[in-house]
């Protein structure tokens, strides 16, 4: 959605996120009021989104889920090649992992 240069919409008169332009963190305390955990502010510059703000609490459970994402893929990448190229039996990867030098 755009919203113009010097406007906003406020989370609570109608449930969307605040939209403000950057040059509003001049005064960054009325900003930050705004943040609260499911409503982040997002900053724009010339009109466009370009930042967000959100509650540290979201931004921990954000990182948590990227890393959980990441790992399905990559399990999901080795159980793919293991269909494809068959597996490495399980002897075979204990003794890897027993000779490897650390």
């Amino acid at each position: 959605m755009y919203v113009g240069k010097n406007s906003f919409v406020n989370r609570e008169d109608n449930g969307m996120a605040m939209i403000s332009p950057v040059s509003d963190l001049r005064n960054y305390d009325s900003v930050l009021e705004q943040v609260s955990v499911g409503s982040p502010v997002y900053l724009t510059v010339n009109g466009k989104q370009r930042y967000a703000i959100r509650d540290i609490s979201e931004d921990k459970e954000f990182e948590r889920t990227k890393a959980m994402l990441q790992l399905m893929c990559e399990l999901n990448e080795g159980r793919r090649s293991g269909e494809e190229e068959g597996y490495v039996p399980a002897e075979e990867v204990r003794t890897y992992f027993r000779n490897r030098k650390p």
